[in-house]
């Protein structure tokens, strides 16, 4: 192949090349490279690096350059982890305790093994409350009823109820991770992508109402019967409503008072960001300022409001979780693994396109992994990255979240967890409900979604509603399924029933579109391109076949030798015209041959002849006029409006195909064995693996070969028309065509030799 270039246009010359002759010519220009330096870095070493990313950016960490940002950034991190750790343990219906360790040890962990620098690890509404459904399904106020003798009492016994909550709780997030890890362990990363961002994003909506309901107990100092299963908050919801007359008014007070303030608080820091060099910690001096006045009125005494209560000083030590509750909660714990991550691993694509640097996938679910199984161990939750602390980090100037950032704020946590934690015991709960109904403010704008969706992307609405709706009737776990299974199933709708389509030639070029959708274009004479705009495969097979059937066979009469109207065209040149001459037709008066030409000169180019308007066509001789006129009208694409020839070629378009399952094939061996006229035409980054997948099913025979497979469309066309003797100027010469394409005028000649033989067929 010579290329030259000259102003910005360029000159291809080549024959026109079947799959035989591409592979032979892609094997005679292959070059040899064999590698001539050695890697410096041994693979071990490599290896170690991947798994563990701190080996990779510690030594070149720069304490000048990094440590005082991260530092900042951590700290403002920490803070929030504080409030937002202990009113998050409440959605897990866990004690707040261990939301503060939950907000310590996954955040170190992850210090060693994650790859992005910006979000922040630890405690999560979505995460909190799935996880708070399955230790309240598990672990029922119900079983733990205090035995007064042989009467049973209607008063729980909360410790007990509470250490086994935090079994469940902690079995789950072991084997959260643990699933995590093997995911991350065989390269699936990629089982993210099944979540779709309409989908994510529904589904947290879903789950932030959730969350809402399952704080109006604290909020309205209510409580209200457990529910669990399908419709469990509508039920809920229910019951709540029905127990208002019954709000303990002083919880009310101070959960509206807490609300107000943090609403409040929260749009002054939106206001006024920008000028201020860290965020207000609005939510910590909510708990403070709750815990003093808490403490110096005595609510809980005088006004019988629930606090926090005891909250141990010092860190536990770890053990394994019962290993009876693991069977129980592996639906959940799978539930949790993949909506973890993919929340983290979308807001750390996030963060890394912002940056400019790239989060591997499979080691964010080792790292998130890792993080749950050695947090489950230290009685943890689940967590995820948090969009709230990601972006405080992000705006304060953090640069390594992996690095100091993420130790500053463990830190913070770790100094609560040892001094401090036993000052929050007289924290009322409705300031903690507060702070989580508060912070779904953001998840509540998600409701926007739908207005945009519907001006955008119809489908994707359905996926939204459809996730909202089952995810709400359905809870957390069965809702997540459902909305995954009917994703899926829109693909495979949309992928079953694809646009079909006829293709013409742009004029000019050797590029080929929809003859429906673009007035310019024109049909090949002889010719029918048929395309789906989807891969064929078992569920659209048939449909293709039938789609086939119709767009082709019932809308064009093919050229039949042997019939009494068959007549080929041939090309005669005429100055500034193309003519086409039918020799085999009625001859006029004058013993010329019917001939129809093309006024327009720009139309001179391979295709433009099949766009015949009455303005445009000249015949010569009455009763040849009557011949032609009856020809072109049993041709026509009536669909269309577009005039063609006789079709003695059908090329199929397989060019959006990545792959070809059995059914498929057979389905091609079908059109094969009634004998059509095909030229399969592939888009050439796929070719090798369709040609490799059609050549084991069986597909190629003595009729249709590799040379009938080409690599473009336009040199399937250029091969029907030459064995089809559409033009006796182009046996040895070339055919130009010139136009714009990808930006630049193009002038491509392409050779046409060595004939191969073609088998033409009756549809």
């Amino acid at each position: 192949m010579a290329v030259v270039k000259s102003r910005g246009a360029f000159n291809v010359h080549r024959e026109v090349l079947d799959e035989q002759r591409l592979e032979e010519a892609s094997q005679s220009t292959l070059l040899s490279f064999h590698c001539v330096s050695r890697c410096s870095v041994p693979r071990l070493k490599q290896t170690v690096v991947g798994c563990l990313p701190v080996l990779y950016w510690l030594p070149r960490y720069s304490i000048w350059e990094y440590g005082m940002p991260d530092l900042i950034s951590g700290i403002s991190v920490g803070i929030m982890h504080l409030p937002q750790g202990m009113a998050y343990a409440l959605l897990a219906s866990v004690p707040p305790v261990f939301g503060l360790y939950t907000s310590f040890y996954p955040p170190l962990v992850y210090f060693f093994f994650g790859s992005s620098r910006h979000i922040s690890i630890g405690t999560f509404t979505v995460l909190s409350i799935m996880v708070g459904s399955v230790t309240e399904r598990l672990a029922p106020d119900s079983n733990f009823f205090i035995i007064n003798g042989t009467n049973v009492t209607d008063v729980v016994d909360i410790s007990t109820r509470d250490l086994y909550r935090v079994q469940v709780a902690a079995a789950t997030t072991v084997l959260g991770g643990l699933i995590q890890l093997v995911l991350g362990m065989v390269q699936f990363g990629f089982v993210g992508t099944y979540l779709s961002e309409p989908l994510v994003r529904a589904y947290t909506t879903a789950a932030s109402a959730h969350a809402v309901v399952a704080q109006l107990k604290y909020i309205f100092g209510l409580s209200p019967a457990r529910f669990s299963g399908p419709l469990s908050m509508i039920y809920t919801l229910v019951e709540v409503c029905s127990l208002l007359p019954k709000t303990h008014l002083p919880t009310l007070t101070v959960s509206s008072v807490s609300i107000i303030v943090l609403i409040a608080a929260k749009e002054i820091n939106a206001a006024f960001g920008k000028k201020l060099p860290v965020p207000i910690p609005v939510e910590l001096l909510t708990i403070v300022v709750g815990t003093l006045i808490s403490y110096y009125i005595t609510l809980h005494s005088s006004y019988n409001i629930s606090v926090v209560g005891e909250i141990p000083s010092g860190l536990t030590m770890p053990s394994i979780p019962d290993r009876k509750i693991f069977g129980d909660v592996i639906k959940d714990a799978f539930a949790l693994a993949v909506v973890g991550y993919a929340i983290s691993i979308s807001l750390g694509k996030t963060f890394a396109l912002k940056h400019g640097y790239r989060v591997d996938t499979n080691q964010e679910l080792v790292a998130l992994g890792l993080s749950n199984m050695v947090g489950g161990f230290f009685q943890c939750f689940s967590v995820c990255s948090s969009m709230s602390r990601s972006l405080v980090q992000d705006s304060t100037g953090g640069k390594t979240q992996v690095s100091m950032a993420g130790v500053s704020a463990a830190v913070i946590v770790l100094v609560t967890v040892l001094k401090l934690g036993p000052l929050f015991q007289q924290l009322p709960k409705a300031v903690l409900s507060a702070i989580v109904c508060v912070n779904l403010k953001g998840m509540f704008k998600q409701y926007y979604d739908v207005i945009m969706l519907w001006r955008t992307n119809r489908v994707d609405l359905v996926i939204w509603l459809v996730t909202y709706v089952s995810t709400l009737l359905f809870n957390l776990d069965m809702g997540l399924g459902a909305s995954i299974a009917f994703a899926l199933l829109t693909i495979v709708l949309r992928t079953q029933h694809p646009q079909y389509s006829i293709l013409g030639q742009v004029p000019g070029t050797e590029l080929y579109m929809d003859l429906e959708t673009h007035k310019e274009v024109r049909g090949i004479p002889g010719i029918t391109i048929f395309r789906s705009s989807a891969t064929v495969y078992f569920a659209n097979a048939e449909l293709y076949l039938e789609a086939l059937e119709k767009m082709v066979c019932t809308k064009f009469t093919i050229l039949n030798s042997t019939s009494q109207h068959g007549q080929e065209l041939e090309w005669q040149p005429r100055e500034n015209s193309t003519v086409f001459v039918m020799p085999d037709s009625p001859r006029s008066a004058d013993g010329q041959s019917s001939w129809v030409y093309l006024k327009d000169p720009d139309m001179a180019t391979l295709g433009s002849a099949s766009e015949l308007h009455d303005g445009d066509t000249t015949t010569l001789g009455s009763s040849s006029e009557d011949t032609l006129s009856h020809d072109l009208e049993r041709v026509s694409l009536g669909s269309l409006g577009k005039w063609t020839w006789d079709i003695h070629s059908i090329i199929l378009d397989l060019s959006p195909t990545n792959f070809i399952d059995t059914v498929a094939i057979k389905t091609m061996k079908n059109v094969r064995n009634q004998k059509r006229i095909f030229c399969l035409a592939f888009c050439a980054p796929c070719l090798a693996l369709v040609v490799e997948q059609l050549d084991r099913g069986g597909f190629f025979s003595e009729s249709i070969t590799k040379k009938h497979l080409f690599a473009t469309v336009h040199d399937a066309v250029l091969h029907c028309l030459h064995h089809r003797g559409a033009s006796s100027s182009l046996h040895d010469h070339e055919c130009t065509l010139v136009g714009l394409h990808t930006g630049f005028e193009s002038h491509t000649h392409i050779s046409i030799r060595n004939p191969i033989t073609y088998y033409g067929i009756n549809c």
